[in-house]
């Protein structure tokens, strides 16, 4: 079976690249909520913005996110958590599941932009920021301790204490603007993340509460 976090990022590097040199399916793919109001055929962008990226950068850290992260949710998702209740669907039904999370988070994350922005006719969004921050944060369930390494800090910092900080600083920067980077995407992709794996799999909350309360700071 094809591994989907490799077809996933094979197709949104593949799609983003090609839209690079091609600005008419950038136009037509990209998350124009002013079109889409007036014309509800134009739907689907809640889905294709995901697979663009504004630039080489924006690409880079979304699909480094996604693969560091989506091995281990789907892992997850397909044979659950050895030595613990958390259950596997199976290959077929973790996959199905996975696709879910990943491409059901960038489209929950686009609605909020969605009504934020239906009357603005310059605004646009892009990139696959809501499906990476729902898999980050299934992730951060399923392993709160693991460490998440950025670029200026060097040290790893713990999944459930990034995820905190994380969202604070979404909503707050979604709420005061001006930096165009859609951080709504952010916030509202990594709370579905949360939502959809405790309604899949609800007993990865012990887990998730078990690993925050016996975590040692060094």
């Amino acid at each position: 079976m094809l591994n989907p976090v490799l077809v996933l990022i094979g197709l949104t590097v593949a799609i983003s690249v090609y839209a690079w040199s091609n600005q008419q399916l950038m136009d037509s793919w990209i998350l124009r909520p002013y079109r889409m109001a007036r014309d509800q055929s134009q739907w689907y962008r809640f889905l294709t913005c995901g697979f663009l990226h504004a630039d080489w950068m924006h690409l880079l850290f979304n699909m480094i996110a996604f693969f560091s992260f989506g091995s281990l949710v789907l892992r997850a998702y397909c044979f659950g958590l050895p030595g613990t209740e958390v259950e596997g669907f199976g290959s077929s039904g973790g996959v199905w599941r996975f696709l879910l999370l990943y491409l059901g988070g960038i489209i929950v994350s686009s609605i909020p932009s969605y009504f934020r922005h239906r009357d603005d006719r310059h605004y646009g969004s892009l990139g696959a920021s809501g499906g990476v921050a729902a898999v980050l944060f299934a992730g951060t369930l399923f392993a709160p301790t693991s460490k998440i390494y950025l670029m200026f800090i060097p040290v790893g910092i713990p999944a459930f204490i990034f995820g905190f900080l994380y969202l604070i600083y979404s909503y707050y920067q979604g709420r005061r603007g001006g930096d165009n980077i859609n951080h709504d995407a952010h916030f509202y992709g990594a709370l579905f993340g949360v939502l959809i794996t405790l309604l899949l799999q609800p007993n990865v909350l012990p887990v998730f509460l078990a690993g925050v309360q016996g975590y040692k700071f060094n």
